[in-house]
């Protein structure tokens, strides 16, 4: 990719490979003005039930729409239609939710963090990543010795409880179990398991996401530097997790064999998690002369498995590139431990990275981002 060219540059080209169609500037203005526009008539289609019915909910659903949802893009309304089911406003079946996992940004010593990006200089933006830990291998290899049980064999069930969390930034605060009840994680003898990490983690009761980073490090000479694009890792402190209704993402990933859809029909249903975070791209380390761009991952399991970890980029919910990789197991502290250690990006992220980085507005770059999408399963 060259790293010149128009202001819209980029955002024409993902339109291009949606539509097919080149868009001049104020085209691609207008464009994106339509995507929110339609997702706006989607939502307030679910939202029209009889007024004998709606009671005093009637002057909540007309402040939502005289606000700021006349100017929202097509991911912050979602973001209000989950929101709405919190207030009582159901839009669809709790059956098909899925576990929602809000990411604050990696705190960087030299970059202060703030969570709203309209405020902010550094250039915070959102990703959509959807992770599916399946806990399914290739084959089972020779165990070493059992671990000891010291935790219910329920491991790392996300038992979902009403958060209380104050950031409805994007989703609701209230959060239901697969079948929309709430959901503990119990152990054999019928006791509430207390691990400090259940309901906030990227877990089911068998397989675990310890942290995932995607980083840019160079190294000369003697020194070393690292930048943190993206931070995920679990900590007893972060609040509950919330639900999303699956089918308002559909969209945003494959249709076809092996996409969301399916693989969510497949289930489990609580194997499923969808995790928006903020990427920072606020770097001044250059991206050439041996700079490296990698990616690493840690899970951890009850179970003695080969995993293999798909991670597709997705880009207007279609397939772009991806990436296969197969991971041992190692038996440590009573697990068995799994990483992917610094795995090279691929040459279109890196690029894809670049290029974002160039593009004039932060409000350009939240456009682009706002399909861009990886689905992972492990």
């Amino acid at each position: 990719m060259s790293v010149g060219g128009g202001r819209n540059e980029l955002i024409a080209r993902y339109i291009k490979l949606r539509t097919g169609k080149t868009r001049t500037r104020k085209q691609v203005s207008s464009h994106i003005q339509v995507l929110a526009r339609r997702k706006l008539r989607e939502f307030q289609a679910k939202m029209k039930v009889d007024h004998t019915m709606l009671g005093g909910v009637s002057a909540v659903k007309e402040k939502m729409f005289a606000g700021p949802m006349a100017g929202m893009t097509s991911a912050q309304i979602v973001t209000v239609a989950a929101a709405a089911a919190a207030k009582g406003l159901s839009l669809a079946s709790p059956a098909s939710c899925l576990p929602y996992h809000h990411h604050p940004h990696h705190h960087h010593p030299h970059h202060p963090v703030h969570h709203h990006h309209a405020s902010t200089s550094h250039h915070h933006h959102h990703l959509h990543h959807l992770h599916h830990p399946s806990g399914t291998g290739g084959g089972a290899v020779p165990p070493p010795p059992p671990p000891t049980a010291t935790h219910s064999s329920q491991f790392w069930q996300p038992g979902l409880q009403p958060s209380t969390s104050q950031d409805v930034k994007p989703f609701a605060q209230a959060a239901y179990g697969p079948m929309g009840k709430t959901a503990t994680a119990v152990s054999d003898s019928g006791l509430q398991a207390a691990h400090p990490w259940e309901g906030r983690a990227i877990a089911t009761h068998k397989f675990r996401l310890v942290e995932y980073s995607a980083y840019l490090e160079l190294r000369v000479e003697e020194s070393y530097h690292k930048h943190l694009f993206v931070h995920i890792g679990d900590q007893p402190a972060h609040p509950l997790l919330e639900s999303v209704e699956v089918k308002e993402i559909y969209d945003k990933f494959p249709q076809k064999a092996g996409g969301l859809k399916e693989l969510y029909e497949k289930g489990p249903s609580n194997s499923f998690f969808l995790v928006k975070f903020w990427a920072d791209l606020n770097t001044n380390i250059a991206s050439d002369a041996g700079a490296f761009y990698g990616v690493s991952s840690h899970y951890e399991s009850n179970d003695n498995m080969v995993i293999t970890c798909s991670t597709k980029v997705c880009s207007f919910g279609k397939q772009v590139v991806e990436k296969v990789e197969t991971e041992y197991s190692r038996f440590e502290n009573g697990r068995y431990v799994y990483r992917i250690s610094r795995s090279p990006m691929c040459d279109y992220m890196i690029n894809f990275i670049n290029k974002l980085k160039h593009l004039p507005e932060k409000y350009m770059m939240n456009s682009v981002l706002e399909n861009f999408t990886i689905l992972q399963t492990a």
